[in-house]
This record gives structure tokens, C-alpha cells and sequence, in this order.
């Protein structure tokens, strides 16, 4: 097993359940939910809608990640955080600089580490946009080292989501898909400080073969030598199901799931939403836990802690 310090490993227990599993509820969405609804170009409304979600469906969940602009400090303030549900922040900008072939990750300004950890979060989260063959790639993995050194040092834990990319005008086929979500776990998990990918399914998501998913799922869990749970990707329940059921078969440890669960809450009213979040949503939400309870590889399989009694002195 890899070893972990006392402050990340608490990390991840704090976001997993009591057998070592995640489900974490994503909520850092942003320009993509102010593209879904116009309403939510106003902050007020987008933060009421990331803190209604929240309030719903927290308790199901293992952990909830949140964005610092618009949600986090205003669920946290709202209370709709239980206290047993872990609290993951991103600390990414949305979005990318440079061309769609060469993508680059930003903080966001203002943002730290740092303030992540003082204000309670057990983990960030980071976002980089990855192809292990694009010009940039050695200045995202320099970027990502940057942040993981970081994490070392506030001993907090850290959720790596590379989001795969083509290096030309065309889509990623499937088995180009393949190789570069497997390729960026190898490259990626070993960064020290890194603690837990998330990562893409490692196939078109049209692929529904179980076989090919199983198959494809496993060599993910043969490149990273973290544990990685699996986004989800704004594919439909019942696709991102099967999905979870061959990751976690072949090791994956969890999940992160966003708009598999609540993305029919995006355009409704305020009303109908929260009756859809407390009974479709949270629904949904319950019966991805149980597979994941049943099903995925817990942490406690990656990671042990040395704890000598004088560790304080050198902490």
C-alpha cells in the first residue's frame, strides 16, 4: 500500500463511507449551468439552485464538491451541509486559456489552497485539461505539481479531474478516448500529492458493450496508482448505472455525480424543482450509494498512515 499522512488520510475518510467508498455529489458547475438556464447568469439564482441541490441531496452522499464563487461559503452558511457529509472545493477557474488544442488550467483569482483548507474543506478539487501528446502537456503536469506541492504542505487532499481533449478539429474516436484517459492516469497518479482521480469513462459514452466498459475501466485501474472514482459526465441515470457498475467491478472506488442525478432540476421552477430533488433526484442518488457500497474497492485497499507516538514533533 502507498503511504499517506495523518491529515490526508482524515481527508479521505471524512469523504468516504464507513467501508471506504465515495459518492460524492458534484455541484461545481458553472458556465455550463448559466448556458442551461439564463436565470442563472444572475449569482444569486445560480448559488439558490447550488444550495437547493445541495440541501436535498447531501445526506445521501458521502461528500458534496462545490465551487468557492457561488456555492460553497453560502451552503456551508445555509446549512445544508450535514455534518457527517464532507465538504470537497474546486479551485479552478471554468473554462480554458489558450486554443482548443492546447489547453491550459487556471486558479481562480483570489483563490488558494490555503484558504481551502482554513475554511474546512477535506479535499480540493482540480481540473486540468490533459492529452499526454499536446504541446502543453509537460506545462499542465508542471501546473498540477505546483498545486499537489501545495496540498502537501496544508496536508490536504487532493481530487485530480482531467478532462480529455482532441488535438484536432475532430471528436476523439473511442479507442482515442481510451488512450489518452488511461495514458493521463499514468502519468498523472504518480504526481506526490496527488490522493484520488477523477476521472472520464475511458470510451465513447455511446459504448454501452458491458464488456468493452469492463475492459476499458480496468486498464484505468492498472495505470493509476491512486484510487479514481468516475465522473459522470451529463449522461443520462440509466447510461451513467451500467457505467458505474463495470468501474467499480474493476476497481474503481466511487463516484462523483452531477447532472446523472439533478440535471432535469436545471430548468425547472423553484417549486417542481424541489419536488423533483427530494423525490426523483434523491431516489437516484440512493440507489447509485448501494452499488457503490456494494461494489467499489475502498480506499483503505490504496493507503496506510504511520503514526509513532512523537509524530506531532515532526508534523
Amino acid at each position: 500500500m502507498k503511504p499517506i499522512s495523518i491529515g490526508k488520510l482524515r481527508g479521505l475518510q471524512q469523504c468516504t463511507s464507513p467501508r471506504g467508498t465515495f459518492t460524492c455529489l458534484a455541484l461545481d458547475h458553472r458556465q455550463n449551468l448559466r448556458k442551461a438556464n439564463p436565470a442563472f447568469v444572475d449569482d444569486a439564482e445560480l448559488s439558490r439552485f447550488k444550495v437547493d441541490v445541495t440541501a436535498a441531496l447531501a445526506a445521501e452522499s458521502t461528500a458534496v464538491l462545490l465551487d468557492p464563487e457561488v456555492s460553497a461559503a453560502q451552503a456551508i452558511a445555509a446549512g445544508a451541509i450535514p455534518g457527517r457529509t464532507a465538504f470537497v472545493v474546486a479551485v479552478e477557474s471554468t473554462g480554458y486559456t489558450g486554443d482548443a488544442t492546447a489547453r491550459r488550467a487556471q486558479i481562480i483569482p483570489g483563490w488558494s489552497v490555503e484558504k481551502a483548507k482554513r475554511m474546512g474543506a477535506s479535499m480540493i478539487k482540480l481540473l486540468v485539461y490533459y492529452h499526454p501528446d499536446s504541446p502543453t502537456a509537460a506545462e499542465t503536469e508542471a501546473f498540477t505539481k505546483n498545486i499537489a506541492a501545495e496540498c502537501i504542505r496544508h496536508d490536504l487532499g487532493l481530487m485530480l479531474e482531467p478532462l480529455s481533449y482532441s488535438l484536432t478539429d475532430a471528436k476523439l474516436t473511442s479507442d482515442e478516448k481510451r488512450y489518452v484517459v488511461v495514458e493521463t492516469a499514468r502519468r498523472l497518479t504518480p504526481i506526490p500529492g496527488v490522493d484520488l482521480l477523477k476521472a472520464e469513462l475511458p470510451l465513447d459514452t455511446a459504448d454501452t458493450d458491458p464488456e468493452h466498459l469492463l475492459a476499458a475501466c480496468a486498464e484505468v485501474s492498472a495505470a493509476s496508482v491512486t484510487p479514481w472514482i468516475l465522473l459522470s459526465a451529463a449522461v443520462s441515470f440509466e447510461s451513467y448505472q451500467r457505467q458505474i457498475i463495470a468501474a467499480c467491478q474493476a476497481g474503481a472506488s466511487g463516484i462523483a455525480v452531477g447532472r446523472a442525478v439533478w440535471q432535469e432540476a436545471v430548468t425547472m421552477p423553484v417549486e417542481a424543482r424541489a419536488e423533483f430533488l427530494r423525490t426523483i433526484a434523491k431516489e437516484r442518488l440512493m440507489r447509485l450509494n448501494a452499488l457503490c457500497t456494494a461494489l467499489a474497492k475502498p480506499v483503505s485497499d490504496f493507503y496506510t498512515a504511520d503514526a509513532p507516538f512523537d509524530w506531532y514533533k515532526m508534523y
